[in-house]
């Protein structure tokens, strides 16, 4: 387990092995960065969070 919050992001933003093997990963709008994170909202809603700048949207 890692001892802080960046491990935590770190072993996020590593590619995953369905990402790779698509070839069609999901790219931040803003910044253009694949480290992409789904997001659950509070009714059920989905959206994305790029793990690189921070951007959101769904």
């Amino acid at each position: 387990m890692p001892t802080s919050i960046l491990g935590e992001v770190e072993d996020l933003s590593a590619p995953t092995a369905a990402c790779v093997a698509g070839g069609a990963a999901l790219q931040c709008p803003s910044c253009g960065s694949s480290h992409v994170a789904q997001v659950l909202g509070d009714n059920g809603g989905v959206s994305f969070v790029c793990t690189a700048c921070g951007h959101s949207w769904s």
